[in-house]
């Protein structure tokens, strides 16, 4: 039997805690175990991306992923970041994004989010250098979620989420969800 992770340290008050949480497992769902498969065959790379007209359960599959997982005992450390409108905003996305992966492990993003609080307007590189490099220590294999990545219409944001794919370091894999191809370099990661 699978052991509780610890309790992960809350979020900052002023941002929405629920963001940070992967959805309840639904009772009534289709087993898909093919796709469960090809969702754990593709942690050996950096970049999962599960793109699909809105409705087709790309949320309702990843909770499934993630409780099959944790039944097979081979459960990554998981952060979840569902995204909104409002997260076009890219220091918004990024101290979100960062926060999520506070979950990972309390030591990640620090410097990130001091950098980010201290700036009017921050430069995005050194925040998100010192965010990789914190996640670079990671001890385990990680998963960071972005789910709804097709609400995300910034430029900025899908350069800098280009950077963090280019140097992301080997314990985390990136797994996005979204209903439409996003604007990053996927055919050089394929």
């Amino acid at each position: 039997m699978a052991q509780d992770p610890p309790l992960p340290q809350p979020a900052p008050a002023d941002l929405l805690h629920t963001k940070l949480m992967p959805p309840r497992l639904r009772a009534e769902r289709v087993a898909r175990t093919g796709l469960l498969d090809r969702l754990d065959g593709g942690l050996a790379y950096k970049l999962t991306l599960v793109s699909a007209p809105a409705g087709y359960g790309k949320t309702t599959l990843m909770s499934e992923w993630l409780a099959y997982r944790g039944e097979q005992e081979k459960l990554p450390a998981v952060a979840w970041l569902s995204l909104d409108q409002g997260d076009n905003d890219p220091a918004r996305f990024w101290r979100y994004l960062t926060t999520a992966c506070q979950r990972l492990d309390d030591s990640v993003g620090n410097t990130a989010l001091n950098l980010l609080h201290t700036a009017r307007r921050p430069a995005f590189e050194p925040v998100i250098t010192a965010l990789i490099n914190d996640l670079a220590r990671l001890s385990c294999q990680s998963v960071l979620i972005l789910d709804d990545y097709h609400v995300i219409d910034a430029p900025q944001i899908d350069e800098t989420v280009a950077f963090l794919l280019e140097h992301l370091p080997v314990p985390l894999h990136l797994l996005i969800l979204s209903r439409t191809e996003p604007a990053l370099p996927l055919a050089r990661l394929r």
